[in-house]
């Protein structure tokens, strides 16, 4: 969105419910009361309801729920955080896409929005299931000044963005299932995939992908997940306003950011802990070179899980699926 349309939405949102004149709209922006009138027109196709009275003016009537430029960049919270935004209808993957506006130069905080995703990637490359206009399918761009080790406390750091962005829209605390998933009831409610492009020690950039199940119904879920996933629309019973929904997440992840760049680690680890449904449970770890199984700890100062076998021996965990026995979260 131009900044002049951001500033027109911003007006008209101001004194919603009242008509502001042309002439107003003109000098307020330094533009034409023509151009006034185009960017109505745009707005509208966006799905503004905006009402349009001779000698009185413009008045916003109603706002729309999608999750375009035009209807985030006005109302956020933020310094850098989503200001610049993609939205489409459909791609293969918002990381895909993310990684594209990365190369071609993309700052820190831009964020790439889809209502679907044909090819949606969770971890390892499986297949995240996101179906059209139902669930926060994002992708963000960062580029941080930190050590390519400490990548993975980014991956933490940006679930308790998300869980306290949720918190915040529906009153709901979702539990964080270490390294990347967000669980409500037990079930899978959404989970963060983090990818880099570095050249030897040097981070260039940071992906961090959220997949969010937010307005599914039991039913539209694949037979095979039922039994594991949910939406928030399932847990609440009520239809969720997806909008205010990633407007909280994004305050939240850049109040989370700066305090991370401020102070280090340290302050997310203690957040992160406070929510982790991993922490004191028996688990099994799955990784590349096998499987171990026994008390998670809690995580270090890399966000590395601390996984303690039968023996008492302390293993550091850098990837892995974790399971729980069936009676467990």
């Amino acid at each position: 969105m131009n900044e002049s349309r951001r500033k027109l939405v911003s007006i008209l949102q101001e004194r919603k419910g009242t008509f502001v004149s042309g002439e107003e709209l003109s000098h307020q922006l330094e533009i034409s009361r023509t151009a006034i009138w185009k960017h109505i027109e745009e707005l509208r196709k966006d799905g503004y309801h905006i009402q349009a009275v001779r000698k009185q003016g413009y008045q916003l009537l109603q706002t729309p729920t999608s999750l375009t430029a035009s209807n985030l960049v006005p109302y956020l919270k933020t310094e850098t955080m989503g200001h610049h935004l993609y939205h489409y209808d459909e791609v293969t993957s918002t990381q895909l896409v993310a990684h594209e506006k990365a190369r071609e130069g993309a700052p820190s905080g831009t964020v790439v929005l889809a209502e679907h995703q044909t090819q949606g990637k969770g971890r390892l490359n499986r297949k995240w299931h996101s179906p059209a206009q139902s669930g926060v399918w994002m992708s963000v761009i960062l580029r941080l000044d930190i050590p390519l080790s400490s990548v993975s406390q980014v991956t933490l750091l940006s679930s308790v963005a998300v869980l306290k962005g949720i918190k915040n829209t529906t009153g709901k605390e979702c539990q964080i299932k270490w390294p990347n998933d967000l669980l409500l009831q037990g079930k899978k409610l959404a989970g963060i995939l983090t990818e880099l492009n570095a050249e030897t020690d040097r981070l260039n950039y940071v992906i961090v992908g959220v997949g969010m199940n937010v307005n599914q119904s039991a039913s539209d879920f694949p037979e095979e997940l039922q039994h594991i996933a949910t939406s928030l629309k399932v847990d609440t019973g009520e239809e969720i306003n997806r909008k205010s929904l990633v407007l909280n997440i994004l305050k939240e992840w850049e109040v989370l950011l700066d305090l991370y760049m401020a102070h280090g680690f340290s302050p997310i680890k203690t957040l992160w802990e406070t929510y982790t449904s991993t922490i004191g449970k028996q688990i099994t770890a799955r990784t590349r070179e096998g499987q171990v199984a026994g008390i998670a700890r809690g995580i270090n100062e890399d966000g590395v899980l601390l996984l303690e076998d039968a023996s008492g021996m302390i293993h550091r965990i850098y990837s892995a699926d974790i399971e729980t026995p069936p009676c467990e979260v």
